[in-house]
């Protein structure tokens, strides 16, 4: 069971990393949006970008594997690519990316939020244009929230189940991560081994939220 734990951990770990790499660049982009700009609906678009935080992560998955499916446009498309996504380990990382979008968004807005928009309009008024703004200061402005987004956005993942169990199942050795392994010892009756996951996924968790707490509360350089 040992190489099973690593197994395991590791999986879930990389599956968390490329969610995170995922949603990371258009939580960002949303967050800006929605911390900088004023259009109609934006109640709207708000509400329907947290709707996985408020959702039974079981319903996330199940629109998930409706949108996939071969009798959907995506899934249409997808199959004429060639591509399968469903119960396979990109369904593993489109369901962590989903859950830990609206995390990674709203933890990024707060964070352009605090931006003083002073220093990105005298940078305007010396002839840089919006993207150059953007990358050269509201960014590195930002960057202890991004980071941070990115770590709990991380950490959220690795917690995942329900969206996951749904559209990728838990296929030992293909799609299986943490969470689905310490339901599916639970329900065998394997509690010792459940227990041995659960401690690996509460260290990794633990040292993840840890992480994103000391990078939020370090006080900026003045």
């Amino acid at each position: 069971m040992e190489q099973g734990v690593l197994s395991i951990a590791a999986f879930t770990a990389l599956m968390g990393v490329l969610s995170t790499l995922v949603a990371l660049p258009l939580g960002i982009g949303a967050a800006f949006l929605l911390a900088r700009r004023s259009f109609a609906g934006k109640p709207v678009v708000e509400t329907l970008m947290a709707l996985p935080l408020v959702l039974p992560p079981v319903a996330t998955g199940f629109l998930l594997l409706q949108l996939l499916a071969l009798d959907s446009a995506v899934g249409r498309a997808l199959d004429a690519a060639g591509i399968e996504v469903v119960f396979t380990w990109k369904a593993v990382v489109l369901a962590m990316a989903v859950m830990n979008f609206p995390l990674i968004v709203l933890t990024v807005r707060a964070g352009f939020e605090q931006v003083d928009v002073r220093y990105e309009r005298v940078a305007a008024t010396l002839g840089a244009g919006p993207f150059r703004v953007f990358l050269t200061i509201t960014l590195p402005l930002a960057a202890r929230s991004i980071v941070a987004a990115a770590i709990l956005g991380f950490a959220r993942a690795l917690g995942e189940f329900g969206a996951t169990i749904v559209v990728a199942g838990g296929i030992p050795g293909q799609t299986q991560t943490l969470a689905v392994a310490i339901f599916n010892l639970t329900e065998a009756g394997r509690e010792a081994d459940a227990n041995r996951l659960l401690l690996v996924s509460m260290a990794l968790a633990f040292g993840a939220m840890l992480l994103a707490n000391l990078i939020q509360r370090r006080k900026p350089v003045a």
